[in-house]
């Protein structure tokens, strides 16, 4: 019986258990990308999840959405994220980069360059975001023209050979969530009338572009994607009935790559998920946030998922694996520091062992 402490191989990873930390925003990143001073003892702390799959990390400057969020196409950056990953690996944890375009959940100030957000059509995100000047609502995206979306293929690419060159053991392209990826699955977000907007494949198309330039460029076991069907993030709406099809034949098109895992953010879109399941040949990862202790087996027990990431338990509790192997109370993570600057909320959290010694 498969169960949290059995051992599993991703990609080619051999990892001890069945935990993985999750992609978590942290905006503690320096003003021109590069990781923050803390972010390698971040990591680090928490290297013992085994697979720690990294916040979301801008390909180009157009790819930024939010203020303080890292990149990975600089020669700085490799740098900066190369002390992260020698951190982790020399804690005994393994590092897969997430590579993600935020597209039009963006705002000119949080960028270097000040331009208008780009996306697959000029649809506008509702509500507003955090930058310099404070909350603002967001404008009006521009939408890529051809020959961009075949360059931001190549962004994605540019940024996966850079982040094997800082040391991850792989990356994640970030298809959840409302940015960029999914912004071209959805119809909500594609009203694109060429090869990459109407029918299901075409919406799908600019994915399977993204994720085959990544496997030419640093091999397929290096390479996994996060989903979120139908979870609204980002004002992206879908429904079931308008995307089934577009997520099924995307997940068929992808398992043909040999692609390390398949990471889905399961947020109660039951029979579509176990349908993913179905068409996934390699490791595949269930992420359901808010997941509680005495349930995080569930999708294990059940053959649902071979992995289960985790995001507040492992953000709060950096030796999150020994906390459950052995019973211990955990923290609780505090969210009014999640974005905030600083050691606060990121890397103070205690250990269990330090708290049992005061």
């Amino acid at each position: 019986m498969t169960s949290l402490w059995s051992p599993v191989k991703v990609g080619k990873l051999n990892l001890k258990h069945r935990l993985a930390l999750a992609p978590m925003t942290r905006s503690r990143a320096n003003p021109d990308g590069t990781p923050g001073a803390d972010a390698a003892e971040y990591y680090a702390q928490r290297a013992s999840l085994g697979l720690l799959i990294t916040e979301g990390t801008q390909p180009s400057e157009d790819g930024q959405g939010y203020m303080t969020t890292p990149g990975i196409f600089t020669d700085a950056h490799v740098k900066g994220w190369k002390r992260v990953t020698d951190a982790v690996h020399q804690a005994g944890g393994h590092v897969f980069m997430q590579i993600m375009h935020a597209g039009r959940v963006a705002h000119p100030d949080n960028t270097p360059h000040h331009r208008t957000p780009v996306a697959p059509s000029a649809v506008t995100p509702k509500g507003e975001i955090f930058t310099p000047k404070g909350m603002q609502p967001y404008g009006t995206p521009r939408a890529l023209m051809h020959h961009e979306v075949t360059q931001t293929v190549k962004d994605f690419a540019h940024a996966a050979k850079r982040a094997i060159e800082a040391g991850a053991d792989g990356v994640e392209i970030h298809g959840a969530n409302g940015y960029l990826v999914h912004q071209f699955l959805a119809p909500s977000t594609n009203h694109r009338h060429d090869e990459y907007g109407g029918s299901a494949e075409n919406r799908a198309r600019f994915a399977i572009e993204v994720a085959k330039a990544m496997v030419a460029e640093i091999g397929a076991d290096k390479v996994g994607i996060r989903l979120s069907p139908v979870n609204g993030f980002s004002s992206v709406q879908e429904t079931i009935e308008e995307v089934a099809d577009t997520y099924k034949y995307l997940v068929r098109e992808l398992n043909k790559l040999g692609l390390a895992y398949l990471h889905v953010l399961h947020t109660g879109q039951d029979a579509l998920i176990a349908d993913l399941r179905k068409e996934w040949k390699q490791a595949f990862l269930v992420n359901r946030p808010g997941a509680q202790p005495e349930n995080l087996e569930k999708d294990l027990l059940s053959g649902l998922a071979d992995v289960v990431p985790v995001g507040q338990m492992g953000l709060a509790n950096p030796d999150l694996v020994d906390r459950l192997r052995n019973a211990k109370p955990l923290n609780k993570a505090d969210p009014s520091t999640y974005f905030t600057p600083g050691p606060k909320g990121y890397i103070d959290y205690p250990v269990a062992t330090a708290l049992a010694a005061e």
